[in-house]
């Protein structure tokens, strides 16, 4: 009975994180596909260039609480399980990134799930361990976004400063060793969900944002970009 409660609380915490919201609510608002513009993805990035800066905020906002609600989902199935968390919340970034609501056939002709890149869930199912990471994780965020100027790099900086965090706080003896695998095997899952942008960086073709794409676009007579750049998530 034990693993049963178990296996539904992973099965629901993964059909939670494959809610797409950036394609509901770019569709309410516009009528139009989200997966049809820019880079496909269903976060808040591809949303607020289908649909503008509010979708943008909002499915950003609901893919967070779609990780930070697994905390809730413990609480149902199994109270204080370290373990469960840490996998409920890496099973709502795989619905997010691979979502069964969006399931197609390839050119090739083969069944794909596709969704967003897992940052803004990831953030959530940090939260749902210890919800004052935020705090840390966000103005950090900000300042690699900001700063490094890369929308891709700042998605893979979530899951490393959350894996930081983590690690002092089991170091200080706050909180268990094991909410470190959650910010490990996460910020693999955001790796991976990104190898087209790391490419990109690795040719130095990944589009710019922040002070890097101000500058640079200042240099060519262009307009200034500041968020036009690849998904947070």
């Amino acid at each position: 009975m034990e693993v049963l409660n178990y296996a539904l609380c992973v099965l629901a915490s993964y059909v939670l994180g494959a809610i797409p919201f950036g394609l509901i609510i770019v569709k309410i608002g516009t009528g139009k596909d989200v997966r049809g513009v820019g880079s496909g993805r269903t976060g808040g990035t591809n949303a607020m260039r289908a649909a503008g800066v509010f979708a943008g905020v909002l499915t950003a906002i609901f893919d967070v609480l779609k990780g930070a609600a697994t905390y809730l989902l413990v609480l149902q199935f199994s109270p204080g399980n370290a373990w469960l968390q840490v996998v409920c919340g890496l099973a709502a970034i795989l619905g997010h990134n691979y979502s069964i609501f969006l399931m197609h056939r390839n050119e090739e002709g083969k069944l794909q799930l596709t969704g967003g890149a897992g940052g803004a869930t990831c953030l959530g199912g940090a939260i749902a361990i210890w919800p004052h990471i935020w705090t840390i994780i966000l103005p950090l965020g900000l300042l690699v976004y900001i700063i490094i100027g890369y929308a891709s790099v700042t998605t893979m900086s979530i899951a490393l400063i959350a894996t930081g965090v983590f690690i002092y706080r089991a170091v200080m003896g706050y909180a268990s060793w094991i909410y470190v695998v959650y910010g490990v095997v996460s910020e693999i899952l955001l790796i991976w969900a990104l190898r087209p942008n790391i490419k990109r960086l690795i040719d130095g073709t990944e589009r710019s944002v922040g002070i890097r794409s101000y500058i640079q676009r200042s240099k060519a007579g262009k307009r200034p970009d500041f968020y036009n750049g690849d998904d947070l998530d």
